[in-house]
């Protein structure tokens, strides 16, 4: 069992959501499964939102009433009849409930509007921390505050916490003016005096804009027309429109919510035009006040193929609505990643994860779990930054996926495309991409260094030089041949095009790894408890006893890459010597000369599935055998059995496969499937950049 960590605001404001998302994110890194907990939530009508966007983004596995202790009607009553000690009893067996269940627990502290009315909250979450047992992270509200005013801040805190002999873990100052941030932690360290550890997070605009939906959920308000990607746009300002259209457009800026009666057409309707209109900025949407809008102009909207903002409703006037707009917060939300990517890049960047885990003495880890291998990733992308290129540059997915890599900090991305239409359709998205570097290949004026370049690497193919410069059009083999010449360190493709299209610029220029006499690929199959490495599943038909030891060799090489220790079961349909036939023969084959060219390897074949991952079948089939019951690395005989067990698996047991992972290249290219999500795109990108850092595609 690893340290529980308990957050909390020490104040109201201090936006203590984003260091639980950023703590959330970092426990499940270093731990098996981790819960999460908060001692008081508001009702029980309806769910808590931090419970919500912690258990929906991290897809807890945990029944939500294990996940708080009390509503905020119960806590009052208690309170109020001086029975403080059977609350905190209450709070304190419903933890226990969880705690017995996971690995470690992160608690996120009261809002300051919810514990108990006869007592003040900060005493209160100091009290619970004491009672959990839990290491305590109080967060400190940095903004519209002066340095000095800072530090007399968090050193009041401080004191009052060691009063109450809370075990203090951290102290963290959070939106703090990007300006003062070093000013601010040094005053911090000489004020503390290094005995207790403090990070100093940054203010972060984006999470202060409230999105489209922040505006619905909290006036309560109708949706008229909205799409769901709509609904996560941020708002910038607002305007309210009461005027006539020619004096409106003057006014409208980029990321307005516009703010009408519901009867004004006009407004409307130039709202509408003014969206595709170059000469004009992009509003977020429109919010209607009073009356609803009028049958005719809503028959003429419905007549539109897709609208580009979202249009709400409410029926208050359009002062009231004003007034109400302008006191909505900005919340965190599970289904808008950039948000969610924007807060952990700024805590990630701002607080020494390495020296917190320390503090926490993190349990050792027996397993990989899905979530710590993910995180994993993203640790080791961000120690060496690498430059990938993402050749599909006017898909949406890669546009989704380049930002939140962007945000995360996990690699330096490079689009190709038409510039003018990427940056449009960016823009279209409401992405923020806008220092992202974009090559057209078609004007780029590295197109003759690279058909040169081409045309020497295949001129004993027949091919010209002006047969070399029209390929350098091609994004693939463009984007290829900047990996080659190391004016990008790895390139994911795959997202509109055929394996073939991403492979064979590949083949042509940037060639296997030398001894290597074959590139093949894995898949890393994440479990519900385990992370596996499938190879070969995409590549290679049928390849021959040598090629399938070559395989496994690279596929043991890529799963110590990513932190798996190879345990390799050459896969066939029958277990020891029982099997007969050609394709037992071959992977029989393939498993001595395996051994002979990596005697180090831990290597067992031919075995059957069951028998390479079921312990109590492996007794059975295989007993004396150390790898049987206990692979880690699964080498399929053909890509036929491969890409349909990685399938079957993938959707019968909700697996994560990430991949195919080529390997065997000198420099990294990776594949990408053309029904591949953001996520995917995400992974892959990870996953490219680790293989640059080693010098070459494992």
């Amino acid at each position: 069992m690893s340290q529980n960590l308990y957050v909390t605001g020490a104040e109201r404001g201090s936006g203590k959501s984003v260091i639980v998302l950023g703590m959330m994110e970092f426990l499940l890194g270093r731990a098996g499964k981790v819960g999460f907990f908060r001692p008081v939530i508001s009702a029980s009508n309806q769910p808590d939102q931090l419970i919500h966007l912690i258990a929906t983004h991290y897809q807890l596995d945990i029944p939500y009433e294990y996940m708080y202790g009390s509503t905020a009607d119960e806590a009052h009553a208690l309170l109020a009849a001086d029975r403080h000690d059977e609350l905190l009893n209450k709070i304190l067996d419903k933890y226990k409930r969880l705690e017995v269940i996971c690995d470690s627990v992160l608690c996120a502290g009261t809002d300051y509007a919810e514990a108990g009315r006869s007592a003040p909250e900060f005493d209160f979450n100091a009290d619970i921390a004491n009672n959990l047992g839990c290491l305590l992270m109080p967060v400190v509200r940095g903004d519209d505050r002066t340095v000095a005013q800072i530090v007399d801040a968090t050193s009041a805190f401080k004191m009052g916490l060691q009063e109450r002999d809370c075990d203090i873990g951290a102290i963290v100052v959070n939106r703090v003016d990007k300006a003062q941030v070093e000013d601010v932690r040094q005053a911090l360290q000489h004020s503390l005096r290094g005995l207790i550890a403090s990070y100093v997070v940054p203010v972060e605009p984006l999470l202060d804009q409230p999105t489209i939906s922040d505006i619905a959920h909290t006036l309560g308000a109708e949706f008229v027309y909205g799409e769901e990607e709509q609904l996560t746009r941020e708002i910038i300002g607002f305007k309210i429109a009461a005027m006539e259209v020619p004096d409106f457009l003057q006014y409208i800026a980029a990321g307005d919510l516009i703010i009408t009666p519901g009867d004004r057409a006009d407004i409307i309707l130039a709202s509408l035009i003014s969206h595709p209109s170059t000469n004009y900025p992009q509003i977020s949407g429109i919010l209607l006040t009073g009356k609803p809008m009028d049958e005719p102009v809503r028959r003429l909207i419905d007549g539109l193929s897709t609208l580009p903002f979202a249009v709400l409703s409410v029926p208050t006037d359009t002062f009231t609505t004003t007034m109400n707009v302008s006191k909505v917060e900005a919340r965190l939300e599970p289904e808008n990643e950039r948000k969610l990517a924007a807060a952990l890049g700024v805590v990630e960047e701002s607080i020494d994860l390495d020296a917190l885990g320390q503090l926490l003495s993190t349990a050792t880890v027996t397993r990989v779990t899905p979530l710590m291998f993910q995180n994993d990733l993203i640790r080791r992308a961000k120690i060496e930054r690498r430059r990938i290129v993402l050749p599909e540059g006017d898909d949406e997915r890669i546009l989704r996926a380049a930002e939140i890599l962007t945000l995360r900090g996990v690699a330096e991305i490079i689009l190709l495309g038409n510039e003018a239409k990427v940056r449009e359709h960016i823009e279209a998205l409401g992405l923020h991409l806008g220092d992202i570097e974009i090559i057209d290949p078609l004007t780029s004026k590295l197109r003759d260094e690279y058909a040169r370049t081409y045309f020497k690497l295949r001129e004993r193919k027949g091919i010209s030089l002006e047969m070399a410069s029209d390929t350098m059009a091609d994004v693939s083999y463009f984007g290829t041949m900047m990996v080659h010449l190391g004016h990008a360190d790895g390139m994911v493709s795959g997202a509109k095009h055929t394996t073939q299209h991403t492979l064979r610029p590949a083949f042509e220029i940037i060639r296997t790894r030398p001894g290597t006499s074959i590139v093949s690929s894995v898949f890393i199959m994440c479990l519900e408890d385990r992370v596996l490495v499938y190879g070969d599943c995409a590549v290679n038909p049928n390849p021959d006893a040598g090629q399938l030891a070559d395989i496994a060799i690279s596929s043991a090489e890529t799963a110590v890459m990513f932190g798996i220790q190879p345990r390799i079961a050459m896969l066939s349909y029958s277990t020891g010597e029982s099997g007969k036939g050609a394709a037992v023969d071959k992977v029989r084959e393939a498993t001595r000369i395996a051994r002979k060219l990596r005697p180090d390897l831990k290597l067992e074949g031919p075995l059957q599935y069951d028998a390479a991952v079921n312990a109590s079948v492996a007794k059975a089939k295989f007993p004396d055998s150390e790898i049987a019951g206990n692979a880690t690395v699964f080498i399929f005989p053909d890509l036929n059995t491969g890409n349909n067990t990685y399938k079957a698996v993938q959707q019968s047991a909700h697996a994560v496969a990430i991949g195919p992972i080529l390997q065997g290249l000198n420099k990294p290219v990776n594949d990408l499937s053309r029904g591949c999500t953001v996520t995917d795109i995400f992974n892959t990108v990870a996953i490219t950049a680790i293989q640059a850092q080693t010098g070459a595609a494992m």
